[in-house]
């Protein structure tokens, strides 16, 4: 049993410490024999960096390292080129000349290395200067490989002048790239957003993105057939172990909390950090969401709660999906692009390409539900999960008082500009809320007589919900808030009966509680609720 390469972003170091590794070597011949220039967007942690480096080491023309692998007997001939290998997330870039610094630093290391002199004091004249030595020095096309490529900007996405500074600077010193094509054999860059339509790239026309390919749909992440072929052993392992055996199906349980990312709908690949630190701490946790709290998607969120209404159920065209822009910045394919969002289905839509969106697994799920809470509640994580404990009692018991409570405290201690006056906003918030508690509450129920606006159920019980909302003035008075609630609770509940909505639970032994919300304002909240 090979051991876990938790870690390990090298491949020379993997193969001779003999790691674990999934054969990716089809994809990079398929790449290398392909076009000369490629770009690819994954989330952090997806294993570009590997994948990278593998690429780096099957131009260092070392066959012996393949063997074993796919490309070993695929007749390539594995011919030597000098690489540059630039790791963006390497660089410091607290301002746009920082960064500069900071690049400049690296190439003079590998000016150094390589025995040349280094005289540039402008990070793309010297990147240049570089390309020019290196081909000049081997006699062959020169490998590029740039990984994290946005990485500068990211850290600073929130700051919309700083941000654009750094990208400017990242434009002109990707841009030399153009002029260097007679002199590159291979141009690989990776990183997590896509910025190819804000000028970083404008000057490379001979860009392949490879982002949405089917045919290297899987190319990053651990595909669902790999999953037994390469980590078999490992989960024969821990099923034996008496804490796992409550989840009969260990499979089943790895693909729940991992599995489901995919970027042509259709190749579903498993988070490959999630699933190695699972099999290495033998437990199941949201490892690839604490590896780094998504701190710019939060305040993103924040300012602009609407983008969190409907967010699992999202369509976005192929054009939304190609960039991000900085000066005008919108969450969904920045979600998408980020991991927290993935494709469930693509549909065609008057000649163009719509990608219906969803949370790809419980671990993200659960994990950034809760942070959303917490953001948009000003509250810490301890204070969200004693109300999570709070709830869970309320809703095993059958106690909807003590849920309607516990709703009207949270919902007032959202700050009053960040609540939308929506039905949606609060239906979603409401969702948020059972996710983090583990309950798998489904939205947006489809029966022959209408749309169910939420289902819970429990072992023993069954929660049919309705959501209305009416706007209400400001200076509203008791008795007319009195009437707006007791108009939208009786056209939901009339709605739950007359629709027929609990029908399909009916004979199943289980309690069933019809409930209905209505929602005028910050911490305006009123509950109807009956039991069959």
């Amino acid at each position: 049993m090979k051991k876990l390469p938790l870690g390990i972003q090298s491949f020379k170091k993997l193969v001779e410490g003999e790691y674990l590794y999934v054969d990716k070597t089809r994809y990079i011949h398929d790449l290398i024999n392909g076009a000369s220039c490629y770009f690819l967007s994954r989330p952090r942690r997806f294993g570009k960096s590997l994948l990278l480096d593998t690429i780096g080491e099957a131009f260092g023309g070392d066959k012996e390292l393949f063997k074993g692998l796919w490309i070993y007997d695929s007749g390539y001939d594995f011919p030597k080129h000098p690489v540059i290998r630039l790791d963006m997330s390497s660089t410091s870039n607290e301002t746009p000349d920082i960064l500069k610094t900071s690049i400049l630093s690296y190439l003079e290391m590998r000016y150094r290395t390589e025995g040349f002199e280094f005289k540039d004091s402008i990070a793309s004249d010297a990147f240049r200067s570089l390309i020019l030595l290196l081909h000049e020095k081997y006699r062959k096309g020169v490998v590029v490989l740039i990984d994290e490529y946005d990485k500068p900007i990211l850290d600073h996405i929130t700051d919309v002048k700083t941000a654009a500074e750094i990208r400017k600077v990242l434009s002109g010193f990707y841009g030399i790239l153009k002029s260097m094509d007679p002199c590159l054999r291979f141009t690989f860059i990776t990183g997590v957003s896509k910025f190819t339509k804000t000028s970083i790239f404008s000057g490379l026309n001979n860009l392949t993105d490879i982002t949405m390919s089917k045919k290297f749909a899987g190319i990053c992440g651990v595909a669902i057939e790999d999953l037994g072929k390469y980590f078999g052993k490992h989960i024969e392992r821990l099923s034996a172990d008496e804490d796992f055996r409550q989840y009969g199906n260990l499979y089943n349980e790895i693909l729940s909390w991992y599995d489901g990312y995919t970027w042509d709908g259709k190749t579903r690949v498993i988070n490959p950090f999630s699933l190695l630190n699972f099999l290495e701490h033998e437990r199941f946790s949201a490892f690839w969401y604490s590896s780094g709290t998504p701190t710019f998607l939060l305040d993103l969120i924040k300012s602009k709660p609407e983008s969190y209404i409907n967010i699992s159920n999202t369509r976005i065209s192929e054009d939304m999906l190609d960039s991000v822009n900085i000066e005008k910045i919108t969450v969904e394919p920045l979600l998408f692009q980020t991991g927290y969002l993935t494709v469930k289905g693509v549909e065609h839509a008057l000649g163009d390409l719509l990608y219906l969106m969803e949370m790809p697994n419980r671990e993200v799920r659960r994990a950034f539900n809760l942070h959303i809470l917490s953001a948009l509640a000003d509250s810490d994580d301890v204070r969200t999960g004693q109300m999570r404990l709070d709830v869970s009692a309320a809703l095993r018991s059958g106690d909807m008082q003590k849920l309607l409570e516990l709703l009207r405290r949270f919902f007032a201690s959202i700050p009053y500009q960040l609540h939308v006056d929506a039905e949606a906003y609060y239906h979603s918030l409401f969702y948020a809320f059972m996710t983090v508690l583990g309950f798998d509450m489904q939205v947006e129920i489809s029966v022959s007589t209408g749309r169910v606006d939420a289902i819970i159920e429990l072992e023993d019980k069954v929660y049919v919900m309705e959501f209305k909302h009416e706007s209400c003035p400001p200076e509203a008075g008791d008795e007319e808030k009195r009437k707006l609630f007791d108009k939208a609770l009786g056209e939901a509940m009339e709605q739950i009966h007359d629709r027929g909505y609990s029908k399909k639970h009916i004979g199943s032994g289980k309690a069933i509680h019809e409930a209905a919300f209505a929602f005028i304002g910050r911490g305006d909240i009123e509950m109807a609720h009956r039991v069959l």
